[in-house]
């Protein structure tokens, strides 16, 4: 039986994030699709793919400059990122990310500009490489960071939320990389848009289950909308990495759907942590069950 409910005339615990849709979810999204970006143009660089490798450099050099637009322009003035450099501090996400995002904006600059001049190629792959080494923390990074807020929607899907966001960010470059690589170089992206789909949904999944009551703030209204549409669009673009081989348009058609399935996630997971502010039952029914499990434990208080 549901814990019987009640609240101070049914108004809301919690504010809502104060960061806009627009922005922050750009933010998150654009964020995954470059850090997956350069994992491609490293794997490109290897194995001899130079139009992977390519795209993967635009898309990653386009999607962190987009990224850090869209940041800045939340924060309202440039200095609030660059005052985030003025110490090192581990158990915040936020300055940990300001650090990584430090790091790889200029590996991907250098990659891409030594990319189009010709001149310095060991540095560019060099650059190239180390942008690969420290994409992953790009696109997973923000997981941790939405994750670490009382938002409930966010902060108890903590365990699933990076692999979700990994997944979606593998699914939207490799989308990326099918719209822009030539159909003799694409099968790495196909064959990670698969991955990337797959890992998407199953994290998706998984959280809205562990989530309990917590899960309708993802299942109804805007953001419901939003991650149904992606579930279909994620499916559709899969469906279509896997059939493409070498036919052209239909890799680009799959890639679009990759991509605004990704786009979708984002947006979903932040509709639903607005959600799960405005409902008073998602902060405190959780709350008395865990307390309630704590109490029924041996030596629990």
């Amino acid at each position: 039986m549901e814990d019987e409910f009640t609240s101070y005339y049914n108004r809301r615990i919690l504010k809502p994030p104060a960061w806009r849709e627009v922005n922050i979810g750009g933010y998150l999204y654009l964020g995954g699709l470059a850090g997956a970006s350069s994992v491609f143009a490293a794997g490109g660089q290897l194995t001899g793919r130079p139009g992977l490798a390519r795209a993967g450099k635009v898309a990653a050099l386009t999607g962190i400059s987009l990224s850090l637009v869209a940041l800045v322009e939340d924060l309202g003035r440039p200095e609030r990122f660059l005052n985030m450099l003025r110490t090192f501090k581990p158990t915040s996400p936020m300055n940990v990310g300001s650090w990584l995002l430090a790091a790889y904006t200029p590996l991907v600059g250098i990659s891409m500009l030594t990319e189009l001049t010709g001149r310095f190629p060991l540095a560019g792959r060099a650059a190239c490489y180390g942008a690969a080494v420290i994409g992953p923390a790009i696109t997973t990074y923000t997981a941790v960071l939405v994750s670490d807020t009382a938002v409930p929607a966010w902060h108890d899907g903590y365990r699933e939320m990076p692999f979700l966001f990994a997944g979606s960010a593998t699914a939207t470059a490799a989308g990326a990389a099918m719209i822009a690589t030539p159909p003799s170089e694409n099968t790495p992206a196909r064959r990670a848009a698969v991955f990337g789909t797959a890992l998407e949904l199953v994290a998706g999944r998984l959280m809205r289950r562990r989530l309990g009551m917590v899960a309708g703030s993802y299942e109804r209204g805007r953001a419901g909308a939003l991650l149904r549409a992606a579930e279909a669009l994620a499916v559709a673009g899969a469906a279509g990495a896997v059939v493409a081989g070498r036919k052209r348009t239909l890799a680009v058609l799959s890639g679009a759907a990759l991509m605004a399935a990704s786009a979708c996630v984002r947006l979903g997971v932040f509709s639903a942590g607005v959600a799960s502010t405005q409902d008073p039952r998602y902060t405190v029914v959780p709350q008395r069950a865990r307390v309630s499990a704590q109490a029924a434990r041996p030596g629990g208080r």
